[in-house]
């Protein structure tokens, strides 16, 4: 799962990767997501199409490479 205070230590660099990766997500769809992972984990699953798991990999390779 995704280290929680590592992603919002690092939020606008991780924003930036998760807007190149999933351009179907919009700025608000960024900014509604108030910190809780598991919504935005939702938001892309329901955005893109991709699986929650896809998308977790995806964000804990961001988290954990900031």
């Amino acid at each position: 799962m995704v280290d929680q205070a590592t992603f919002q230590g690092n939020w606008n660099q991780i924003k930036g990767k998760i807007k190149e990766k999933y351009g179907q997500l919009t700025d608000d769809d960024l900014q509604s997501f108030n910190g809780n992972v598991d919504q935005l984990i939702g938001k892309i699953q329901q955005r893109t199409g991709e699986g929650r798991q896809q998308g977790e990999e995806f964000l804990g390779s961001l988290s954990g490479g900031c």
